[in-house]
């Protein structure tokens, strides 16, 4: 009998911590794709900008006295400007499905070309598209890791980029450093996502995030492999002809409005350039700060505009933010 009335006890303490681990797991799911905040506030907006000339070569030296910044049409006066090598934290996302079957290769050795590229502080997060999203690592700034584990990877699986790419933003909300971006490797197709392209645009627009994209163009296939040039249709479901259109259009998109870089590969050289180019304008940003009147309502879009008194000059930053 005093072992009965001991041992229940015992039971209800180890039935409720195995309850609370279960809801703990599942709220961790819920937030799995819970947006991010872009840093603003009613003191102070920071934007990042990037600037290159018409090669895509990324330009040093510029000065506040260089920029015009605009929010909702209205020019803003540049309070803060920095454009020191910030360490960054960088989610590298690689398209392993059957669309990049015989693309793969060539972005594996983008990955490693853009490692090159890294500050020794940088940490750098693997996410994989396929089937379904995976985060494949943590941040780490353990390079010969994360290539080793690129190394293994195989193509297979259906694409579910947006999907990846939407869990990416959301795991970027853990990052060390201030300075943060996404990477991705892919054709562009998406036939498996259950996010749509505009709610992936908007949590783009929401995050702090910058996203670079390197487009693995059809004719990659063909000049990587020798054999028959790679065609969508091969792979894609019946009727999806028009995706690779359609998603180079997705990543450009993503870049255009968070303020990174896209680059077109149509073979091995071009891809490994990009890279390099991606790489260095991540060295090379500068961030200007500016105070607007008023942030108006929570939820409110305020549309930011950054233009170069130098001439011949390319500026990408992102294009507007939502009041916190």
């Amino acid at each position: 009998m005093t072992c009965l009335m001991i041992f229940r006890p015992v039971l209800r303490v180890f039935c409720l911590a195995a309850l609370l681990l279960l809801a703990w797991e599942q709220l961790d799911a819920q937030n799995a794709f819970m947006p991010a905040n872009f840093r603003s506030s009613t003191q102070m907006v920071l934007v990042p900008v990037t600037v290159t000339d018409r090669y895509g070569k990324s330009i040093e030296g510029l000065q506040a006295k260089d920029f015009n910044i605009l929010e909702d049409q209205i020019s803003q006066q540049i309070v803060s400007f920095g454009n020191e090598d910030a360490p960054c934290s960088v989610g590298l996302v690689l398209d392993i499905s059957g669309s990049m079957r015989n693309a793969l290769a060539s972005a594996k050795g983008v990955a490693q070309a853009f490692f090159q590229t890294a500050n020794p502080q940088d940490e750098f997060l693997l996410l994989t598209v396929s089937t379904q999203p995976e985060a494949t690592s943590r941040f780490t700034s353990d390079i010969a890791d994360l290539e080793e584990s690129i190394g293994r990877t195989r193509p297979n699986g259906m694409t579910a980029l947006i999907d990846t790419v939407y869990l990416g933003l959301n795991r970027m909300r853990k990052a060390r450093h201030p300075r943060r971006a996404l990477l991705i490797l892919s054709d562009g197709m998406d036939n498996y996502s259950r996010y749509s392209k505009n709610e992936l645009l908007r949590a783009a627009l929401e995050a702090d995030v910058q996203i670079y994209t390197i487009i693995f163009d059809n004719g990659i296939a063909g000049a990587s492999t020798g054999g028959i040039p790679f065609r969508p249709s091969m792979i894609s479901k019946p009727g999806d002809q028009g995706q690779a259109h359609q998603g180079s259009d997705l990543l450009e998109d993503l870049s255009n409005k968070t303020g990174g870089l896209h680059f077109h590969a149509r073979n091995d050289i071009e891809a490994r350039e990009a890279a390099i180019k991606a790489g260095r304008a991540l060295r090379n940003e500068y961030v200007i700060g500016y105070q607007p009147a008023s942030s108006g309502p929570t939820g409110k879009w305020h549309r930011i505009r950054v233009k170069s008194n130098v001439p011949k000059l390319n500026v990408y930053a992102r294009n507007g933010y939502y009041a916190p």
